[in-house]
């Protein structure tokens, strides 16, 4: 059953990723390929890549969605030349449920967070929107039918300072591994169907 893109300030994604574990890259894989299954057609998804440029953890959503455009996604909001940060995600959301709502879109949330030590460089996934700005203290709408969350760091007292100082690399290297394995779920369902 398909959910609305939109949905309540109901708690997402933790900040501190207490509420799931983390999986790896294989698993994610796992998660796009049963998304895939679901909607095939690739011109019926839409990511929204939420965070900054200013800072290289929350730079997870916008260095995918650049990645993704560059792979020739059609529906990406949130890239480096235009971020879906705290002050348009409100407006981000709006023109997904939109979307969804006229061209029948799947929306897949992605973010960066914070989590145990154990858990960064793996990624929270789920079936439900997610909550962005958690690990700040922002109050922002929920966005998704399904979410991805990259967790770059620790949770700490400071999380800004933690997404401040986290490894470019790092970030880097999720963002390849999240990209080809979005094109690598929706290769492998074109070849199935």
């Amino acid at each position: 059953m398909r959910s609305g893109a939109v949905r309540g300030l109901r708690p997402g994604i933790r900040a501190d990723a207490e509420a799931q574990a983390a999986v790896n890259i294989e698993e994610l894989a796992s998660f796009l390929a049963m998304i895939a299954s679901r909607e095939p057609n690739p011109d019926c998804i839409m990511f929204i890549c939420i965070g900054s440029d200013r800072s290289t953890g929350d730079a997870f959503g916008p260095l995918l969605g650049t990645m993704l455009k560059e792979q020739g996604w059609k529906h990406v909001i949130g890239t480096l030349e235009e971020p879906c940060d705290a002050h348009t995600v409100e407006a981000a959301a709006s023109k997904a449920a939109l979307m969804q709502d006229r061209d029948r879109m799947t929306v897949i949330a992605v973010d960066a967070c914070l989590g145990k030590p154990q858990s960064v460089g793996g990624f929270i996934v789920k079936e439900g929107s997610l909550q962005p700005g958690v690990a700040t203290g922002r109050r922002l709408p929920a966005v998704g039918d399904y979410s991805i969350a990259g967790v770059v760091n620790l949770y700490g007292v400071k999380a800004y300072g933690m997404l401040q100082t986290t490894s470019l690399h790092l970030v880097m290297g999720m963002v390849k591994a999240v990209a080809a394995a979005v094109q690598a779920a929706w290769l492998e369902e074109a070849s199935n169907g």
